[in-house]
């Protein structure tokens, strides 16, 4: 009796599993090489959180990418907890393989702040801080004043709010803008935000981390259609919205020249 042959199975092998803090820490140089003040910022905003806030607090970091500021602020204060939310696949992805020596402390949101009803994502709606770095600025003015109004409902009384980006003067301040960029011309050798690291970064990542493949695919469908604001909104636009949203005492708490800003507002 002939017996039948059966062609082993071949297991494929799995791509093996990047080194996430280590992934996690390439995001922050090439941020870095990008906004050569992030970590003043950061410590800036932390700065803040430990004279208002108590020991023990709850933080929601908007566009939180990766959780640059919300490790910062995990590391500098221990009873603190944070919400991380970022609509990138790949950056949560990282963010939550990084995070685990955390546990519980920080819990991450996907979900897309210009979006309306996003809050109802959130695990809670009571905030003792509101934080974001460098994110808001792709928000046009529709999306922005609808993300502050929800930020009023979601942070509790007198919760504060801090955001760290790039708040230009209004165009009745031309000349003193074009010298601001003079100057950050001088000290950087640019005049505008310089992208090419950071598109470097996304195509080297690609290209060694196989195992984000499935999160770069969900990133190309997420952002095809995708379009961040055509133009910057300045300060004042920021400063209106959320006063209409319901916060009080709005006002830059940390400024390098011009542009560089942490604008502050109490809910």
């Amino acid at each position: 009796m002939r017996m039948s042959y059966k062609e082993p199975k071949l297991h494929r092998s799995l791509p093996p599993e990047p080194d996430w803090p280590a992934l996690l820490k390439s995001w922050d140089r090439q941020q870095e090489s990008c906004i050569p003040n992030r970590q003043s910022k950061f410590e800036a905003v932390l700065t803040v959180l430990g004279v208002y806030l108590p020991k023990r607090f709850t933080a929601l970091d908007l566009g939180s990418g990766p959780g640059s500021l919300a490790f910062n602020i995990l590391n500098r204060f221990p009873e603190a907890r944070v919400v991380a939310v970022d609509f990138d696949p790949v950056l949560l992805k990282i963010g939550r393989e990084a995070s685990k020596t955390f546990g519980a402390r920080i819990s991450w949101v996907d979900a897309d702040i210009g979006a309306a009803r996003w809050t109802k994502k959130l695990p809670q709606n009571r905030f003792d801080a509101v934080v974001s770095s460098t994110a808001l600025h792709w928000l046009d003015k529709a999306r922005l004043g609808r993300l502050y109004g929800g930020l009023a409902k979601a942070m509790r009384r007198g919760a504060i709010f801090l955001n760290a980006d790039v708040l230009p003067p209004g165009e009745d301040k031309k000349t003193l803008g074009d010298i601001t960029e003079r100057i950050r011309y001088k000290r950087y050798g640019t005049l505008r935000i310089e992208f090419a690291p950071w598109e470097r970064w996304w195509k080297r990542v690609e290209r060694e981390q196989k195992s984000l493949g499935t999160a770069f695919r969900k990133r190309r469908t997420r952002f095809a259609h995708t379009q961040a604001s055509e133009a910057i909104l300045p300060l004042e636009d920021h400063v209106q919205l959320l006063r209409t949203a319901g916060f009080s005492e709005v006002d830059t708490l940390w400024q390098d020249l011009l542009q560089d800003r942490i604008l502050a507002a109490i809910r």
